[in-house]
């Protein structure tokens, strides 16, 4: 039974290594050609404009004259690697108004280069006087404004400018000019040329600020530097501070009337927790603002700045909004229409007046249309027995003590009101999403609506200041 056993198990030896050995075959190799190379080594457009070529990043960037038209380029040269092949070929016309993707295939690879045109540029960037006074730059206007102290000479001060890549600025960066009066400064790059028109404020006593975590204007965030340059561009005697000036008492904020802050988070904030966490110098710097708050200077609060009306004690339960959201700039939705948000009820508001509206459409604010980027930054008021907090808008005036001025399509508070109250100033916040100063990747200059977010804001400030 013993010797059965044996050549029984040899046998299945034997079978296992003939099914086992042919997977060691050289002959079974696969058909996919993944050997050749997928360079895009030269391009061409309209004969005189070459490309720039990134391998690391897989990019082209062309670059044309400051007016050149680019709906309808021509492909004049194109260069691959041995072997391989573009999806575009020499005399094809495309539109380069946007940026366009080529595919270089070689066998079963490929790669995707971006195509961008670049135009001459020439802009002055910054702008700052004895490296401690920053400039506002107006770049639709060609101006900047500089606020120093009057007890600086404005007679002997040193421009630091920084321009766009390659660009010459004269008079010169490190060269004292005399700001008597405005200066015009011109700033070239091949066949760009923009003259700025700088003047020289002396003040001491800002009227309005705009207050910002960040030190400097030039450090804040896109969303929140559009703001305020806004402000300092359109609000007389404006200037930017910081919490940490006000802690410092670095501002004379004797004749301050108003303090507008937009605080803008990428993501966004949903808590208390969080707000403290991100803002940690608007909370160190609350002694002081609660005492300029209750000596009668009025606040406008924007997007999650609208938190700060708890702190400040405006409130009268102490609660911030309860329905926060946010998206980052850069992956923020692109709209398929116009945003808006809704004002039955209060059309007559000071805040909503001289608003571009739509024909038989009195009751909505409409802030941006199709094709801006938008993070939807929410700081909302939910209202609702489910889970809001307030069952009704009467239970949540009569417990929190705000007025409700807008509302979402939900019937959310997006916008309302702490009115002034004894020696304290007043309160306007604004948290809807609709209200939106920064669209990343997106000219919003032609934008039908977008004008609306600046005269809002006028229309707040005015409001508040005229208490």
């Amino acid at each position: 039974m013993k010797s059965i056993l044996n050549k029984l198990n040899m046998l299945l030896l034997g079978t296992t290594l003939v099914f086992t050995l042919p997977g060691c075959s050289d002959d079974n190799k696969s058909n996919l050609q993944l050997d050749g190379d997928t360079w895009l080594t030269a391009f061409e457009l309209d004969e005189n404009y070459a490309g720039t070529i990134d391998r690391t990043n897989k990019t082209i960037t062309v670059a044309v004259p400051e007016v050149y038209d680019t709906d309808a380029m021509k492909v004049t040269g194109i260069e691959v690697s041995e072997g391989a092949v573009a999806s575009v070929k020499v005399g094809d016309v495309l539109n380069f108004s946007f940026p366009q993707v080529i595919k270089v295939t070689n066998g079963d690879v490929f790669l995707d280069f971006t195509i961008n045109i670049k135009h001459d540029e020439a802009r002055i960037l910054s702008f700052k006087l004895n490296d401690a006074y920053a400039g506002v730059i107006d770049q639709s206007k060609r101006t900047i404004t500089v606020r120093i102290p009057s007890t600086v000479d404005v007679r002997n001060l040193v421009p630091v400018i920084t321009t766009s890549a390659g660009a010459v600025v004269m008079p010169a960066s490190g060269q004292a000019v005399d700001f008597t009066n405005p200066v015009e400064f011109t700033v070239s790059y091949n066949t760009a040329t923009a003259v700025y028109t700088v003047t020289v404020i002396p003040t001491d006593a800002p009227s309005a600020v705009y207050v910002g975590l960040a030190a400097t204007l030039d450090e804040l965030n896109p969303e929140e530097k559009e703001a305020a340059t806004w402000m300092l561009n359109n609000v007389a005697n404006a200037q930017y501070i910081s919490f940490a000036d006000v802690q410092a008492g670095r501002v004379d904020l004797s004749e301050c009337e108003l303090m507008w802050w937009h605080l803008h988070i990428d993501g966004g904030i949903d808590n208390m927790d969080k707000f403290d966490n991100a803002a940690p110098a608007a909370v160190n710097a609350l002694v002081k603002m609660k005492e300029l708050y209750n000596n009668g200077m009025n606040l406008l609060l924007t997007r999650y700045a609208t938190y700060y009306a708890a702190k400040l004690g405006a409130t009268k339960d102490g609660n911030n909004p309860n329905n926060c959201w946010g998206q980052s700039e850069e992956s923020g939705e692109i709209t398929g229409g116009a945003w808006n948000f809704f004002i039955q009820g209060h059309e007559s508001h000071a805040l909503y007046q001289n608003l571009i509206m739509n024909s038989g459409e009195t009751d909505k604010v409409y802030t941006f249309d199709a094709g801006y980027r938008t993070t939807n930054s929410t700081a909302q008021w939910h209202i609702g027995s489910d889970w809001g907090g307030y069952a009704t808008n009467e239970i949540w005036r009569t417990n929190h003590g705000g007025i409700d001025l807008g509302y979402g399509g939900d019937g959310a508070i997006v916008a309302w009101e702490y009115p002034a109250e004894g020696t304290r100033g007043g309160i306007i916040c604004i948290g809807s999403g609709c209200y939106d100063w920064y669209a990343y990747g997106v000219d919003a200059s032609a934008d039908k609506y977008h004008g609306n977010v600046g005269r809002l804001t006028e229309n707040a400030i005015n409001y508040l200041t005229s208490k």
